[in-house]
């Protein structure tokens, strides 16, 4: 048994791999289930009890090598398909585009609703993000010790003794809503879409930033009809044909008389499911007449002009179109969670 095993000691030294497929069958011939060692490895049970130490290490021997020899073999194949790729670089080529990123999902929405109120005569207007006491809170008809204040958690970047000299990262973007019946007289039709700004944990529900759309229509004998028939037809254009409204009395401090406003739930048709827990409705805005004291506040005779406003979450709006449960998603950047909004 010696003989054979210097036998094949002599063939694996002398043994060329110039491929994947000599690789393999070097392999196969010696260190397979079914290669030459294993045939030595079951004759080595039947040799005698004398010799079984010299020849257990010639076996051990011809098994270390063997196995070095086709990790040599591997590594040298490996090095060889490297260089091979490289020396077939033509470095005079010109430079690849780089592929074009996909479009954020809440970028998507933006520019969805932004199109379907545009068709209803709809400007874009917008505004800091720094924000005054005034504008994001006293010219909106919250007093200075109002409880609906404690409903906002707020950033303040400077508090003073003045309350209406605080300055903050808004709360909601109708602070926009305030410059703009300042510096404009009526008609005014404007959305706003921004980044606001709240004290808030986060988790898969909430979180300290997020976005905003509101809307406001102030001209003489703007009623509660046009609210109602303005985001039905909203509604209508974002989630489908078959979308039906639902308003619910609820309180805003800028609004009065104020609504929650409910669509039927397009995944399940009204019927109930998970999104819409079972109810048939979900949640998409708030809105209402504008306050007398607002439009005064703001310059505007509310003797002479009346109007509406309503606003909606652009993460609440995204996470039903795409059916995404995770508020997070939208800001940690993942690109396995983006791509799949190329080409949306």
């Amino acid at each position: 048994m010696l003989d054979r095993i210097k036998e094949v000691i002599d063939e694996v030294t002398v043994a060329t791999v110039g491929s994947k497929d000599d690789l393999e069958n070097f392999r196969l011939r010696y260190i397979s289930r079914k290669g030459i060692l294993n045939d030595l490895f079951e004759q080595f049970k039947t040799v005698a009890n004398d010799q079984k130490r010299a020849v257990g290490q010639e076996l051990n021997k011809l098994k270390t090598f063997t196995e070095q020899r086709f990790k040599d073999f591997s590594e040298e194949l490996e090095n060889a398909t490297d260089d091979s790729a490289g020396s077939k670089l033509d470095l005079t080529l010109p430079v690849a585009p780089n592929f074009a990123g996909s479009v954020h999902p809440l970028t998507l929405t933006r520019q969805r609703v932004l199109e379907v109120f545009a068709r209803m005569g709809f400007s874009h207007e917008d505004g800091p993000e720094v924000e005054t006491d005034w504008y994001n809170f006293t010219a909106l008809n919250f007093a200075e010790n109002h409880p609906a204040r404690e409903m906002q958690d707020t950033f303040f970047v400077e508090k003073k003794a003045a309350q209406k000299d605080d300055v903050l990262l808004r709360t909601h973007t109708s602070n926009v809503q305030v410059r703009l019946m300042e510096r404009k007289k009526p008609p005014i039709r404007s959305i706003m879409i921004g980044r606001v700004y709240r004290n808030e944990a986060i988790s898969a529900r909430a979180h300290c930033q997020f976005h905003q759309i509101e809307g406001l229509y102030v001209d003489k004998n703007v009623s509660f009809k046009d609210l109602k028939d303005t985001l039905y037809h909203f509604a209508k254009e974002m989630f489908g044909k078959d979308t039906k409204i639902r308003l619910r009395p609820s309180y805003f401090p800028f609004t009065e008389p104020s609504a929650e406003i409910d669509v039927s739930c397009f995944i399940c048709g009204g019927k109930g499911c998970n999104i819409c827990k079972h109810s048939g409705w979900v949640e998409i805005a708030g809105s209402g007449m504008v306050d007398p004291n607002v439009l005064q506040n703001s310059g505007i005779d509310p003797e002479e002009y009346t109007g509406f406003a309503f606003g909606m979450g652009v993460e609440r709006i995204t996470m039903l179109r795409y059916g995404i449960n995770d508020l997070r998603l939208f800001f940690e950047n993942d690109v396995r969670f983006l791509r799949q909004f190329e080409g949306a």
